[in-house]
């Protein structure tokens, strides 16, 4: 879906990207990690052109980017930035209906597309349509700006720390959001950070920069066991690295099948570190786990997470 091919980006002496390239597939969720500094920021906004690209290509959908005239494109690749940058004097349906009034949609198929991007969001139509941004949380004001990204269906979507703005609390459950639409949509998303809990809650690929270049590409549980060397193994954390196993390893691969314990069920997708919580403040080592339809399917058990 995307194809960075050797680009570059320097301002005066100073090189920001070098020679980098990555492919993401569709319906990837990649995340680029790093320091600040490091260059992740700069690769996202060339690949919808809010940069110019200096040297190299960059192709989404097979479609060199520079080949597309720039509103074009930037109307075809959602963009949610941490700052949201809602028009405070609009309402939340004018904001998230912006790129598909541009794209002169009719007006009733807006209003459903709204209607339809604020349920995907767990907000209320009848009570949030007709809001404006200081009426609204922090929270809710990332997730009508990721809704305002998101309406004119875009294949692909970039995320730029969306949720470093926001509070702990507030930041867990916009990323479980953004897990739970990656799922149900199966959009094409590049999201930045520099936090690496973050990278492996919402990764199925992780992109680690230095100084302009990626210096390991893998799955989370690859990147976490098999380090490439020791920038990427002191960058993850050399302490903490059981626990954050836990967070990417899925109770579906420790499942007992057939067995039945007591208690409210993890779902097959849980983490292992959601399973281990679970069972700490239930003062139990054992949890029944269900499908995704809620059928029960088998048990997880405190011995199963150090196995």
């Amino acid at each position: 879906m995307i194809e960075i091919d050797a680009i570059t980006k320097s301002y005066g002496s100073r090189r920001v990207v070098d020679s980098l390239s990555l492919t993401v597939g569709g319906g990837a969720l990649c995340v680029l990690l790093g320091s600040s500094g490091c260059g992740k920021s700069t690769t996202l906004r060339m690949i919808n052109r809010l940069i110019p690209i200096d040297s190299g290509s960059i192709r989404v959908g097979g479609e060199d980017v520079m080949q597309v005239p720039a509103e074009a494109l930037r109307r075809r690749i959602g963009y949610a930035i941490q700052s949201i940058g809602l028009f405070p004097h609009w309402t939340v349906e004018d904001n998230i209906g912006t790129v598909p009034r541009l794209l002169r949609w009719r007006q009733a198929r807006v209003r459903d597309r709204v209607t339809e991007l604020l349920e995907l969001f767990r907000l209320d139509p009848t009570t949030y349509r007709g809001k404006y941004p200081h009426q609204l949380s922090g929270g809710e004001q990332q997730r009508v700006g990721v809704a305002r990204a998101l309406a004119a269906d875009p294949d692909v979507l970039l995320m730029d720390e969306p949720f470093a703005a926001v509070d702990p609390i507030t930041r867990d459950a916009l990323q479980a959001e953004v897990a739970r639409i990656h799922r149900e949509t199966g959009k094409t998303i590049v999201f930045v950070t520099h936090d690496i809990e973050e990278a492996l809650r919402l990764a199925t690929l992780i992109a680690i920069m230095d100084r302009g270049r990626i210096v390991q590409l893998g799955a989370p549980l690859d990147i976490l066991e098999q380090p490439a060397n020791d920038f990427v193994r002191d960058f993850v954390g050399r302490q903490g690295l059981g626990l954050k196993l836990l967070s990417v390893r899925k109770v579906a691969d420790r499942l007992r099948c057939g067995e039945v314990a007591e208690g409210e069920p993890l779902s097959l997708d849980a983490s292992l570190g959601e399973a281990l919580s679970a069972m700490t403040a239930r003062r139990t080592d054992r949890l029944p786990v269900c499908d995704d339809v809620g059928r029960p399917v088998g048990i997880i058990a405190l011995a199963d997470l150090v196995r």
